[in-house]
């Protein structure tokens, strides 16, 4: 039976595996480039670009989300029992008490966002607040305290101007071929390559998404784990997963820029059983979190 500093590690070491990949694929990106155009200035190019706008929108991550979501601000008088949870589980994991925003929303759901440990947040929906037992809502609440401990949001961050980069990078090359950028290849051996080429940067953007995925759910794997560790009770965190899952409604406020940050996918009707289609999801199957926290040894 996997124990909760078992499971914490492989999916660390599962998280870091796939950034080492995606500096790979970086990488060959930039080799295939420079065959191509015979000018590596391109991918500078590009990666210059990418960090700039992935570095302000890692910085202004929290404002920028919680616009978008419509959440408000909840001092301690305001709910004064949500309050003591997060203050309680963020003195447990040695962290500073996050600000709390509140969505009014039925669907049951949260999210967690900022920069560092400093200007953490955690979002929660009024339905999450409604439908959760008290010890299934400090399990989530240590779910959204893990991935602000863990760094997640600069893991993200990181995984955004990756992903970034590879899809400038792509449209470049789409517009330096257009003009007539291509270096000729001549022979059969040179045009295969040529070919070839050209389909890895055509499909380039698709599997730089199928990785940032990947990342996603691994850090929502994690998250769960750390979870269960600060609360000892990973039954509670199974029962509030499923609990939020059933639940029928839609959430208003979410949409394709966001739905990665919440606790659950927020768009419901959406979840995806074949193998090809997991591979595009932001978050792993709840019955996958709900099998690993049942099965976890404490």
């Amino acid at each position: 039976m996997a124990t909760l500093y078992k499971e914490a590690e492989k999916n660390i070491f599962r998280t870091y595996l796939y950034l080492l990949g995606f500096l790979l694929f970086i990488i060959a990106i930039g080799w295939v480039l420079s065959y191509v155009f015979e000018g590596q200035w391109i991918l500078y190019l590009a990666l210059g670009i990418s960090i700039v706008m992935s570095f302000s929108s890692y910085w202004f991550s929290d404002k920028i989300v919680l616009r978008m979501s419509k959440a408000r601000k909840v001092e301690k008088k305001d709910n004064p029992e949500l309050y003591r949870v997060v203050e309680n589980l963020a003195i447990t994991n040695g962290l500073p008490t996050p600000r709390i925003f509140v969505i009014e929303d039925r669907q049951p759901n949260a999210f967690a966002t900022g920069r560092n440990p400093e200007h953490g947040v955690i979002a929660i929906t009024t339905g999450l607040l409604e439908r959760l037992e008290r010890a299934e809502l400090e399990a989530v609440m240590a779910h959204e305290l893990a991935h602000i401990g863990n760094r997640d949001i600069l893991i993200q961050s990181v995984v955004v101007v990756l992903v970034g980069m590879v899809v400038l990078v792509a449209d470049f090359f789409f517009r330096m071929a257009f003009f007539g950028g291509m270096r000729q290849r001549e022979g059969a051996v040179g045009l295969v390559i040529l070919i070839g080429a050209v389909a890895f940067l055509i499909l380039s953007p698709l599997l730089a998404q199928v990785i940032k995925f990947a990342i996603s759910r691994r850090r929502e794997y994690l998250a769960d784990s750390t979870a269960a560790l600060t609360t000892r009770y990973p039954e509670a965190l199974a029962r509030a997963l499923e609990k939020i899952s059933r639940d029928p409604h839609q959430l208003r406020v979410a949409n394709d820029a966001t739905a990665h940050l919440y606790i659950v996918n927020p768009f419901r009707g959406e979840e995806k059983k074949s193998r090809v289609r997991k591979l595009f999801m932001t978050h792993p199957p709840i019955e996958d979190r709900i099998n690993k926290l049942k099965k976890i040894d404490i």
